[in-house]
């Protein structure tokens, strides 16, 4: 393709889907009577959180051609989220996901992905290579390799980056999309050769690793290659540990959780910013920890993303309010 006239600040790739969150919480789905409708999938959702704190984004994906596709490119142009690498599939429609939200932590998700996702429908012969090369910071996850051909172009993309700048590995294990934990090991230790960064929580570290300890399966992630590792502890905090030696292990701020499931996608987003803000460990763990607690105390996810005086907001108070 054609040599991109922008470079983005963050480029992500993977899943993209109309989120149907209840607008009745602590019901269960099938006596539930209105839903919100709201731009979701994790890749998304990082170029989304990443974008409301200023940054420059865009998101490699592909949707159905049908009208939830073209709600989902105005709702990413509303966010400030560049579209341009979302592309429609004729032979899927755009995938649905609902939940159900029993604060504080039970939060079910039902994917309707079936026959197939469009965003695992991404080939490698129509990735913008400079693009991706030039992108500041570089976010792809696991389900981007749980089929083909998205599998493929998700390792080509990683190996035409060849760790230029930071290239971020969100463990982002979903069992429903794999036959085993097994079946994904070698395409996750894959991944991890070519990244510098890796996120997950202690699930999905287990998956990559075959540790659920923190700090073993932080070591883990860095002998497979990564130079920062992030393992998220849910209750317990963060831990993040840098192959420099340096590390930070940061406690969650205290918030009443309204809805869980897009704590991490702020997260993520948020690490990105001080990523590229070069700040040092524990600023950024304790920077996106706050976003993520602004959004669990909130019921969307995407239009949930805080904005830098809101989380500077929440730092300042201790909690979120």
């Amino acid at each position: 393709m054609a040599e991109s006239a922008q470079s983005f600040d963050l480029i992500t790739m993977g899943r993209i889907g109309v989120d149907l969150y209840p607008l009745q919480p602590g019901v269960p789905l099938e006596q539930v009577e209105t839903f919100g409708k709201f731009l979701g999938g994790s890749a998304t959702n990082v170029a989304v959180a990443a974008a409301r704190l200023g940054r420059t984004t865009a998101v490699i994906t592909r949707t159905g051609d049908d009208p939830f596709g073209v709600y989902l490119h105005e709702a990413l142009r509303e966010f400030g989220v560049d579209d341009r690498w979302v592309t429609p599939v004729a032979e899927y429609p755009t995938p649905v996901t609902f939940c159900e939200i029993f604060p504080p932590d039970d939060f079910p998700l039902y994917f309707y992905r079936r026959p197939k996702a469009p965003d695992l429908e991404i080939h490698t012969d129509e990735l913008d290579f400079f693009a991706i090369r030039a992108a500041r910071v570089f976010w792809i996850t696991g389900t981007g390799l749980s089929e083909e051909p998205s599998r493929s172009a998700t390792l080509a993309a990683l190996k035409a980056r060849d760790r230029a700048g930071t290239t971020v590995f969100d463990l982002d294990w979903r069992p429903m999309f794999w036959t085993d934990p097994d079946s994904a090991r070698p395409f996750y230790a894959e991944a991890l050769r070519h990244t510098t960064v890796a996120v997950g929580n202690i699930d999905e570290v287990e998956i990559a690793t075959g540790e659920r300890e923190p700090h073993a399966a932080a070591r883990a992630l860095l002998d497979a290659g990564v130079e920062l590792a992030v393992v998220k502890q849910g209750p317990k905090g963060v831990l993040a540990v840098h192959r420099d030696g340096t590390s930070a292990e940061v406690p969650p701020l205290p918030v009443t959780v309204l809805n869980g499931l897009g704590a991490g996608d702020a997260f993520g987003g948020s690490l990105c910013h001080g990523l590229l803000a070069g700040w040092d460990l524990e600023r950024i763990m304790r920077y996106a920890n706050a976003a993520g607690a602004i959004v669990a105390s909130r019921l969307e996810c995407s239009s949930a993303m805080p904005t830098p005086a809101e989380v500077e907001d929440a730092l300042t108070a201790g909690a979120v309010l």
